[in-house]
């Protein structure tokens, strides 16, 4: 296929720069077989149906940008990504005005600092130095928000840019449908019917990255890590065996089912996934998809495209502008109700 394909304009003014002042007052865009629905995310409760499972990505960000300095006194930018397991090192991005060597030093404070290991353009391994490196990074460090918000982050964003079921550290962006959710929220929709059921994704910031080819196969698709308990396996399989709905919660959720679930069956345990779901994926777990509004040309746009339909998710982006709807992470959510007719 191709990435130009998956195009659309959007006006500047309906990017949510900033979180609204309830995680619940977000509008909720319903794609119906025939219509649109609009409405707000507390009507997801009467979108529930009995024995349904909603899967939610449990995965915590971190404050992974560092702000530091070379000993020259240059300013250095270092997104953290992953650590490596080994002596304190993690492969990150690193940016500054002249290009990062190794053995370079980086401080970020008089007690935290950090040495380049390898470089590859941006990439880089980065050995960080400190008394205790998780408490570093958590009072020196920033919320890695989207590039497209465009602002310094802020206090609120500690809270606002993280689930409430956030629990397991890893993540440099936020599964944002999740956003959404409130403890009262789920409570009222567990009343109603439905299971909630936790999975890990550590998402990375490759979620943002623009697609550098025009051929979406010769896209080579990031890769993230991700656990399923046995608890959460044993409930969706038997859910999945009684033809219940699986409603997943965002796309790392999605991606996160499908990559385990190739079998028709989920199987538990650690792994990778750099799976790529385009409109001509069958799904093999997911029913229903709870989602923000993605970037024109993202890999994120072609997987909702996969699930909705191509044609029905551009008719669905058009209503949604037409009728001022707030876009990307901090922005309202679409509800997928199931595997719409290819349109």
């Amino acid at each position: 296929m191709q990435v130009s394909d998956f195009d659309f304009r959007l006006p500047e003014n309906l990017i949510a720069k900033q979180p609204l002042t309830k995680r619940d007052a977000s509008r909720l865009l319903v794609l119906a077989e025939d219509d649109f629905q609009d409405k707000h995310i507390p009507d997801l409760v009467g979108l529930v149906q009995q024995g349904d499972v909603w899967v939610v990505n449990d995965t915590k960000v971190i404050p992974a940008r560092l702000m530091g300095k070379k000993e020259s006194g240059g300013k250095v930018e270092v997104l953290l990504l992953e650590a490596l397991g080994q002596s304190n090192i993690w492969s990150a991005w690193g940016k500054s005005n002249k290009p990062l060597s190794e053995g370079q030093n980086i401080y970020f404070s008089d007690t935290f600092s950090g040495q380049i290991i390898k470089r590859n353009g941006k990439n880089i391994e980065i050995k960080l130095i400190a008394d205790d490196i998780g408490t570093a990074i958590e009072q020196h460090g920033h919320m890695p928000l989207p590039p497209y918000i465009n602002r310094p982050d802020s206090e609120e964003d500690k809270q606002r840019y993280q689930t409430v079921f956030a629990q397991h550290k890893g993540a440099v962006a936020a599964p944002t449908a999740g956003l959404h959710l409130t403890p009262d929220l789920i409570h009222q929709m567990k009343s109603a019917g439905a299971t909630f059921v936790h999975v890990t994704l550590h998402v990375g910031p490759g979620t943002f990255q623009p697609i550098q080819v025009e051929n979406t196969n010769e896209h080579v698709m990031h890769e993230e890590a991700y656990i399923i308990s046995d608890e959460a396996a044993k409930t969706i399989n038997q859910a999945k065996s009684d033809n219940k709905r699986i409603v997943a919660v965002g796309t790392t959720s999605l991606r996160t089912l499908e990559a385990a679930g190739q079998s028709g069956q989920i199987n538990a345990g650690a792994d990778r996934t750099n799976i790529f779901i385009t409109p001509s994926y069958q799904f093999k777990i997911t029913d229903a998809l709870l989602t923000n509004f993605h970037l024109p040309k993202s890999t994120l746009l072609m997987l909702v495209s996969a699930l909705a339909g191509q044609a029905r998710i551009k008719q669905a982006y058009q209503h949604a502008i037409t009728q001022q709807y707030r876009f990307y992470s901090y922005g309202d959510a679409m509800f997928i109700p199931s595997s719409l007719p290819v349109r």
